[in-house]
């Protein structure tokens, strides 16, 4: 049987239109797209269906709006995507049961394939930045905040030895979702310099270039944390 003809709000006609040409390069990233009145008159609708699908389109990150002046088309990158379902994940992350327990699991592999791309294709100069990580969340051991930040600093350091901005957007993603639990962990007794001694074997096989111990000493940090994230939590 034929699929029946649905009708769709203006709005969405609208959006369509205006993704295609975006799509076709006719509208490149940095360009100005048609003032509200230019696209009234060009798709003959109002002004509320214009402006629905402005806003759908700066709520995907492809345009941004701003008082007074015309929409501009934005640059889309794997940072930008990611950024449009942060809250989305954070409400997921605080209401949906076992969400928590499978990013935990997604991270897990995750580090632990990254890790072996560092310790595979590190330059000297990153391996150096990477000991300046180090020294910086030992130096912040006694403040919380500081070794908190410092702690993600270390992760996001490897993540960008691999130079693939996909994965170190998504490295950052996740620890943008975890960051609230992650305080729970760290102030954890004795989990600090727990902390360092296991984000020290890290270091020290990437710098000897050793993946098979790069990706054991990840394993055993991060399993290590999720069960105390799940022991703080359950508590």
């Amino acid at each position: 049987m034929p699929e029946p003809i649905r009708r769709r709000k203006l709005g969405h006609e609208v959006l369509e239109r205006l993704l295609q040409r975006i799509r076709s390069g006719e509208w490149p990233a940095g360009s100005l797209l048609p003032s509200e009145r230019d696209l009234m008159i060009a798709y003959s609708v109002g002004r509320p269906a214009i402006r629905e699908a402005l806003q759908t389109l700066e709520r995907m990150g492809l345009i941004v709006i701003a008082h007074g002046e015309r929409a501009r088309v934005l640059a889309l990158t794997a940072d930008s995507i990611l950024k449009q379902v942060g809250d989305a994940a954070h409400h997921i992350l605080e209401t949906t049961p076992g969400t928590l327990e499978h990013l935990k699991q997604a991270r897990l592999m995750f580090e632990v394939g990254i890790v072996r791309i560092a310790a595979q294709c590190a330059t000297d100069t990153q391996i150096e930045a990477l000991r300046i990580a180090l020294q910086a969340h030992r130096a912040a051991v006694n403040d919380l905040q500081q070794f908190l930040e410092r702690d993600l600093e270390f992760h996001r350091t490897i993540a960008s030895m691999t130079a693939n901005p996909i994965l170190v957007s998504v490295s950052q993603s996740m620890f943008e979702w975890l960051k609230r639990f992650h305080v729970d962990q760290v102030r954890a007794p004795g989990a600090e310099r727990l902390t360092i001694a296991e984000h020290t074997r890290i270091f020290k096989a990437i710098a000897a270039r050793d993946p098979d111990a790069a990706a054991k000493a990840m394993t055993g940090h991060l399993t290590r944390a999720n069960k105390l994230y799940s022991v703080l939590i359950q508590g």
